[in-house]
């Protein structure tokens, strides 16, 4: 991706630009056994929010993200131009997911956006947003079948 793809409606900043490349590459690399690279681009004092929890801190984060990942075979993300607006990110991505209990280990695509905010060159707030049931109910056994014909009537 281009400099000329990002949507900046703020100032340049430097550093949200170079926080964001990091961030990118955090969850194209993250998995169980290296956890403590979350230290690179969050804040100590973090807040995080997904459709399952919200944590603060790095501590709870790492806590988090180390339960999320211990099952997790690969995970990687797509991730599209960033919209800023001074040090506030939002950035849409597409999660490529492996899990060992998830569709018996089978790929998972999951359509999502996080909302970052960023302050001295770390992620102080990040909420995701994504449909938990494209994630995990459309993908269990007869939930699954259920929610997927339901979406397509409704679609």
């Amino acid at each position: 991706m281009s400099t000329a793809s990002i949507i900046d409606m703020g100032n340049r900043n430097s550093s949200v630009h170079e926080t964001l490349g990091r961030f990118r590459q955090l969850f194209n690399n993250l998995c169980a056994g290296n956890m403590a690279e979350l230290g690179s681009v969050y804040s100590d004092n973090v807040r995080f929010t997904d459709p399952f929890t919200t944590v603060r801190g790095i501590d709870e984060l790492t806590e988090y993200f180390t339960g999320a990942y211990a099952n997790v075979i690969s995970c990687g993300f797509d991730f599209g131009d960033p919209v800023i607006n001074g040090e506030d990110v939002c950035i849409p991505w597409v999660m490529h997911l492996q899990h060992k209990r998830i569709l018996k280990g089978k790929a998972v695509k999951v359509d999502g956006i996080s909302q970052l905010v960023i302050r001295e060159g770390r992620v102080l707030s990040h909420r995701d947003y994504f449909d938990a049931g494209q994630l995990l109910y459309e993908n269990l056994p007869i939930m699954g079948g259920i929610i997927r014909w339901i979406r397509n009537q409704a679609g």
